[in-house]
């Protein structure tokens, strides 16, 4: 949406000037008249991309977002009221400037999910139904209350996953450093005093030197492939739906990691399923909507034949059964929360039994990380030094010193 700078008079005949979004002139005359404002001159501002601006709104921006105007609604406060206080408190521009589009479009007679809607970068497909849903159902605080936890826990699990990748990624580098260094300027210079020894090199030597030659010799390959190889995967995982699937598939099925991932994924799944169905959303929209939520297209294609066999009339325990990808304890909760009628209860049992598992095997693995990366580092580095060492041995014990 333009933003447009003005002058304007009020009733009064006082002036006053300023900036604010609108569609075109004639809906900046509306805007500015709804506010007691007659418009004079205007001018549209010209948006220059500045590589410092900041232009995102992070999860702890909406979280504080949702978690305020929770306490502003449950406290009585109008919402219009409660966005303008939002708008000019804060410290994200990008994000005031949004807010300031829903305080526009809600004094003009919009609904807030309808507002939000208009601002697809920010607020998602499932947000604005969640807000959409609590507003027909009357339920708005607790809609905002349920996705601020929500964001939080998103946030947190974010903050997780960054922590168990930290240390290795800097291992990693320090490793491939340290490896880099020696096969092109420490190794080269023991071969050539060993070669001057004219004695027979073992083989371990002979491998070294021939990795170390190649390393030299064709290094911008060394570091070009993978990353060439990265750049085709993604063009293929964006352009291809069955490369989409296969790409998901793996990442599945990776050791350890997929695991985790698979319960990762069946929490957020979980978790978002609940909060649909709290709100009044019905089941087979909410499945629907979790689709785009779970981001794999396996377990996307598993949410799809449960709907479709949930639409034919099968319960919703025996559906996601015969999907064949959900683990027994999804299977056996949702059942028992068919029986109950608590469907939302036994998904936030599922969620937090996830969470719970997801944190323990995390931890288990930044256990394991640090002395797997030190055992390996060890080995290259004893790898090397006994090839380079090992021969210079050998020629001391020859001369009888």
């Amino acid at each position: 949406m333009p933003t447009y700078n003005y002058k304007a008079v009020d009733q009064t005949g006082r002036s006053a000037q300023g900036e604010i979004d609108a569609l075109n002139e004639i809906d900046l005359e509306l805007r500015l008249e709804k506010i007691g404002l007659d418009l004079i001159t205007f001018r549209q501002i010209q948006k220059s991309a500045s590589l410092f601006s900041r232009k995102t709104v992070s999860h702890k921006d909406l979280m504080m977002f949702c978690f305020q105007l929770e306490q502003l609604t449950s406290s009585g406060v109008p919402l219009l009221d409660g966005l303008i206080d939002l708008r000019d408190s804060t410290s994200n521009p990008h994000f005031q400037k949004v807010i300031g589009g829903l305080v526009s479009e809600v004094e003009g007679g919009r609904m807030l999910s309808q507002a939000m809607a208009e601002y697809p970068n920010v607020f998602s497909h499932v947000f604005v139904s969640l807000v959409q849903a609590g507003e027909q159902t009357g339920r708005l605080p607790e809609v905002f209350d349920n996705l601020a936890a929500t964001l939080k826990w998103q946030d947190e699990l974010v903050s997780q996953t960054k922590r168990l990748l930290a240390y290795p990624s800097f291992v990693l580098v320090v490793v491939l450093g340290a490896v880099a260094f020696l096969m092109s300027y420490l190794v080269p210079q023991m071969v050539s005093f060993l070669q001057n020894m004219g004695q027979e090199l073992p083989l371990e030597t002979r491998v070294l030197i021939f990795m170390s030659n190649t390393f030299v010799s064709y290094w911008w390959i060394i570091v070009s492939v993978p990353f060439l190889l990265a750049v085709v995967i993604a063009i293929m995982v964006r352009r291809s739906a069955e490369a989409r699937y296969k790409f998901d598939y793996v990442k599945l099925h990776i050791p350890v990691v997929g695991d985790i991932l698979q319960k990762i994924i069946l929490a957020r799944f979980a978790r978002y399923f609940a909060l649909m169905y709290q709100t009044g959303i019905p089941i087979l929209d909410a499945i629907k909507t979790c689709e785009e939520i779970v981001a794999n297209r396996v377990v996307a294609d598993a949410l799809s034949r449960a709907q479709q066999q949930i639409n034919a009339g099968d319960s919703m325990s025996e559906s996601f059964r015969n999907a064949g990808l959900f683990p027994p304890l999804v299977v056996r909760m949702i059942r028992v929360g068919e029986g109950t009628g608590g469907l939302d209860k036994s998904l936030l049992k599922i969620s937090y039994f996830y969470d719970r598992d997801v944190n323990e095997s995390i931890e288990k693995m930044m256990k394991l990380i640090e002395p797997t990366l030190t055992v390996l580092l060890g080995g290259i580095l004893a790898f090397i030094m006994f090839s380079v060492l090992g021969p210079v041995y050998d020629s001391f014990g020859k001369l009888n010193i």
